[in-house]
């Protein structure tokens, strides 16, 4: 995981912070920090951080530009991006992707399921249409995966959206919406 971040980094700004929580679990947290530290030494050109995840928190609300890639134990990272997701404007507009850099990589919306809406036609599609994306990114689809986001802004750009956003675009209508704008080249 650790040495996918840091060639994540090396393809973007060069800056990766990795987020545990050494200062009280030390053992298991002590032993991250020590991997992360000896894969910094194969990327000398990465700028390399360490940040606590309740502090961590606090900054991606207060400064989110600080960070560009961040690296942490699945626990926090669930955490950190339920937080990300609100900052940007809700659960529906979060796509998350679990990489496997040398196996099978899942790719869904951050909030998982909604099942409390199910047949209401008020969830938000944006984040599954959104992790579509990042699938077809990954699989080396680039292009393909750069008109389904240029599709949802502009989708958000002409109001059709779902209530969340400030719509009234069922989940249906919003999807559609969607659809019709990459047919489109939109």
């Amino acid at each position: 995981m650790q040495t996918y971040a840091f060639d994540l980094a090396m393809q973007r700004k060069k800056k990766l912070t990795s987020v545990d929580k050494a200062n009280v679990l030390s053992d298991v947290y002590g032993l991250w920090r020590d991997v992360f530290s000896d894969t910094a030494k194969k990327y000398p050109e990465v700028t390399t951080e360490f940040n606590f995840v309740d502090a961590v928190t606090m900054w991606f609300v207060k400064n989110p530009e600080w960070f560009d890639v961040v690296v942490t134990p699945n626990m926090f990272g669930d955490i950190i991006t339920d937080l990300g997701a609100m900052i940007q404007g809700g659960l529906g507009l979060a796509p998350g992707g679990n990489i496997n850099p040398k196996g099978t990589s899942m790719f869904e919306p951050i909030h998982g399921s909604a099942p409390k809406y199910k047949g209401m036609g008020v969830a938000n599609p944006i984040a599954t249409i959104w992790a579509g994306s990042l699938l077809l990114d990954h699989l080396g689809e680039h292009k393909a995966a750069a008109a389904v986001v240029k599709a949802i802004e502009t989708s958000i750009k002409d109001g059709v959206v779902t209530k969340d956003l400030g719509g009234s675009a069922s989940t249906e209508k919003a999807g559609s919406y969607i659809a019709a704008c990459v047919k489109k080249g939109k």
